[in-house]
């Protein structure tokens, strides 16, 4: 096992995990008492973040139709997440049968479960990793079994980055990772962000905080959090609540900063070469 395997957390039943958080948020039963007991306190400062799982799981659906739409064919799926219904898998190969599809995360649990569900799907992978250690994660044989790297790739990051402390560096990871990938590829997130909220943001931050075991790291407003996209192209229409992101029907922006969560996807444009003096 590499250095970066030996830093990564075990997770126990008796430790709040954010994966089985988000599967309580969303009304499953792949979580322990310590989950609950969590998200109710989070749900006790802010009754709407029940709601933010459901936007997020509305976005996905909207972002992968929208990527089998423009041609990928290869995701690969990071973070907080457990198998529920409609999984990125299953929207992109009910619309292309052809596409591949890789998770990755660091939770025993969510592996354990994963594989199991994923057993019979020849054309989905699931391997161990995380985001802040993006050459181990491109360069997993598993990863490698399933996706090209010299055709376009999204990657999605929903609903992780915002637990991660900027002195682990999840922004350069995250641009680190973009580099490994080939033009065309695009990265999707989506983020809790506080402008609305700012009056719960720091109790919010603490439980969190004590989930992941790290007494560090502060919420991030919208512009903070948009750092993520730096290099690539944002697709319309930008990084906007998950709500306004091409929804199915028009939502005003008053109304869609109730989940207080932003979501965006961007492309990765050609390399760009050394430009010659006239």
């Amino acid at each position: 096992m590499s250095d970066a395997s030996r830093r990564r957390p075990r997770i126990s039943a008796g430790t709040p995990n954010v994966a089985r958080m988000n599967d309580y948020f969303i009304g499953g039963k792949d979580n322990f008492a310590a989950d609950r007991e969590a998200v109710e306190k989070v749900l006790a400062l802010a009754p709407e973040a029940r709601a933010m799982g459901e936007q997020v799981q509305a976005f996905r659906e909207r972002v992968v139709r929208h990527l089998v739409e423009q041609g990928v064919r290869q995701f690969v799926h990071i973070g907080s997440w457990l198998p529920t219904a409609r999984n990125a898998h299953e929207i992109a190969q009910s619309l292309a049968p052809d596409a591949h599809v890789v998770y990755v995360a660091d939770d025993p649990v969510v592996l354990s479960h994963a594989r199991a569900i994923l057993a019979t799907n020849e054309q989905t992978g699931v391997v161990e990793g995380d985001v802040l250690h993006p050459d181990e994660l491109v360069d997993d044989p598993g990863l490698r079994r399933l996706i090209d790297l010299d055709r376009p790739v999204a990657v999605l990051i929903f609903g992780s980055l915002q637990y991660i402390p900027d002195s682990d560096g999840p922004f350069e990871s995250v641009a680190r990772l973009c580099e490994r990938l080939p033009a065309g590829s695009h990265l999707g997130l989506t983020h809790a962000v506080f402008d609305t909220r700012p009056d719960v943001a720091e109790q919010i931050a603490d439980i969190y905080r004590e989930a992941l075991g790290r007494p560090d790291g502060g919420p991030r407003t919208r512009d903070q959090a948009a750092r993520f996209f730096d290099g690539l192209e944002l697709v319309d229409p930008g990084f906007v609540y998950a709500r306004q992101w091409r929804p199915e029907t028009p939502v005003s922006e008053q109304e869609a900063k109730k989940t207080w969560v932003a979501a965006g996807l961007a492309r990765k444009g050609p390399a760009q070469g050394p430009t010659s003096s006239p």
